[in-house]
């Protein structure tokens, strides 16, 4: 119901609207009255009523001023002014503060309950408008995902000014001023075939996004394949230890659900600037490179990591070789070149220094590298003659050995060759991949039940990659891919049938046919009945 509130120094005329019109039968809620704006103040903000009535000449605080209070902190409220002064400057300042309506006493029941009844419409169209804009922000919410990355993606790579930095993140929704910040980078993998264990990852992907939804001392953003970057904030480093112990105690537990898939945190380092963030994140993504070197199941800073390597390099010598050879084999299926030089350093502070001081052994290492290289290349599909023209030849090798700083650069260089070669087919992969979604989406665009979970689905991935790689792909968001297939075929509809434009909207998708009248207008900038007229014109 519609509430009203009521201020009116005279009591005979108060006690006159109060009693003349039953609120309740009209439709109406009678939330409070006052005497003088002054009275009336505190009791409008606590209730919080959708119309205020209110005497323009009152004692203590007029009308005028009680409304330009009010709409600052209210300023969906509508103002009915009454006054018994045809005075066209009070009328023009009452227009000027945002007033709805201007009214003159003396007003009887049913002029009253008119202007209220006009006043009534239009909050009624904007209540459905705001619904509809938060079912439609809710649809979009990949959109919104998109945007948070863009931006972390400036705030941690571009200088940007503080100034900057809090005005964006307000519009994405975030308050940025905190005394100290830290960064986590958290993943999900799975060593079981992405089929086998799609429902369980979605599953442990939104356990996992309802935990940080829940924290309001932390933002998240996705980053596909390589999970998701949290940031938080804190009023104090003993603070910012108990929201850093707090998450990795949750994420854990949330995580110990699922035996079948894995996980790994890299956390940075505690700053107090905001723009150290930067800072903060480098540290983050050297431990977070630790997850191809070290076991799974932990999330640990740069600090800790280095403790478990002095641990495990007491394990030296042939048999460390295997261990070495599984992480390089799974960077070269998950990591990135921008990972890469994290990666190479945390590898080679796991082999032992004398091992890589001697030549025998150095020799054995980048033989073994070399050859899980090949086993790879193999594995991707690639031509043998091509990698070898990418990589050279593995007598090459011997040419590499005088120190440990040579030998890295040699691996990198042969790194990052497989790595491009491997990006580029992944392309050619993921072209096929998009095929199969587009193909999905326009079989199924007109079910209601369609959604960024059930499309990665149909492809063998988790929403949050599939998003990503869509997005590359396609060049516009998976949510607005389906909005445009929809559409169109609203459009045909519209064109080539007599059919309502409810029956075109439940065709296409969307059950509540006022939602499918406004994501039209929001699209394509006019009605479906606008559009169908344009086209008889």
């Amino acid at each position: 119901m519609i509430k009203i509130f009521l201020v009116e120094d005279e009591v005979v005329i108060r006690n006159g609207i109060k009693h003349s019109i039953q609120w309740e039968r009209e439709g109406y809620e009678f939330v409070g009255e006052a005497s003088d704006g002054e009275l009336a103040y505190p009791l409008i903000l606590k209730e919080k009523p959708d119309i205020l009535i209110t005497d323009i000449k009152m004692p203590f605080m007029d009308g005028l001023e009680l409304s330009e209070a009010v709409k600052k902190e209210l300023p969906d409220i509508k103002i009915l002014i009454l006054s018994g002064y045809n005075d066209f400057d009070y009328a023009k300042k009452a227009i000027g503060i945002g007033v709805t309506d201007y009214i003159l006493k003396p007003v009887s029941a049913e002029k009253l309950l008119e202007a209220i009844g006009n006043v009534a419409v239009i909050i009624r169209k904007e209540r459905e408008e705001k619904e509809l804009l938060a079912k439609y922000q809710e649809e979009m919410q990949e959109n919104r995902e998109q945007e948070k990355l863009n931006f972390f993606n400036r705030l941690l790579m571009e200088p940007m000014t503080v100034t900057e930095i809090l005005e964006q993140g307000k519009e994405l929704g975030m308050e940025l001023n905190a005394r100290v910040y830290n960064m986590i980078l958290f993943t999900i993998t799975s060593s079981l075939a992405e089929k086998e264990t799609h429902s369980i990852f979605v599953t442990a992907f939104e356990r996992v996004e309802a935990f940080f939804e829940s924290r309001s001392f932390l933002y998240y953003f996705r980053r596909g394949v390589e999970g998701w970057g949290i940031l938080v904030l804190a009023e104090s480093e003993e603070e910012m230890e108990q929201h850093m112990e707090l998450c990795q105690r949750s994420l854990g537990s949330i995580m110990l659900e699922y035996p079948e898939l894995q996980y790994f945190g890299g956390i940075g380092k505690p700053v107090s600037r905001i723009r150290e963030i930067q800072e903060s994140f480098r540290e983050a993504e050297r431990a977070f490179a630790g997850r191809f070197v070290y076991h799974d199941n932990q999330i640990v800073s740069q600090a800790e990591l280095e403790e478990e390597r002095e641990e495990e390099l007491e394990i030296s010598g042939v048999g460390s070789l295997e261990h070495n050879r599984e992480a390089l084999e799974r960077f070269l299926k998950t990591g990135t070149t921008e990972e890469l030089d994290s990666f190479l350093k945390a590898y080679f502070d796991s082999i032992p220094q004398d091992n890589l001081r001697s030549l025998m052994m150095g020799q054995y290492i980048l033989m073994d590298c070399f050859i899980s290289i090949l086993n790879y290349g193999k594995e991707m599909g690639i031509a043998q003659e091509e990698l070898k023209e990418r990589i050279g030849d593995v007598r090459d090798i011997k040419n590499h050995l005088r120190t440990p700083e040579e030998m890295k650069q040699y691996l990198e260089n042969l790194m990052r060759e497989v790595l491009v070669l491997r990006d580029e087919i992944s392309g050619r992969r993921y072209s096929d991949i998009i095929r199969q979604a587009k193909e999905y989406i326009e079989n199924n665009y007109m079910s209601e039940d369609i959604s960024l979970n059930s499309v990665s689905a149909s492809v063998s991935m988790s929403p949050s990659y599939f998003s990503s790689i869509f997005s590359q792909e396609a060049g516009q968001t998976f949510v607005e891919y389906l909005t445009g297939v929809r559409m169109q075929k609203a459009k045909e509809l519209l064109m080539s049938s007599s059919r309502r434009t409810s029956e075109i909207g439940f065709e296409v998708g969307y059950k509540d046919s006022h939602y499918f009248s406004y994501i039209f207008k929001k699209t394509q900038g006019c009605s479906p009945r606008e559009y169908r007229m344009r086209g008889k014109e």
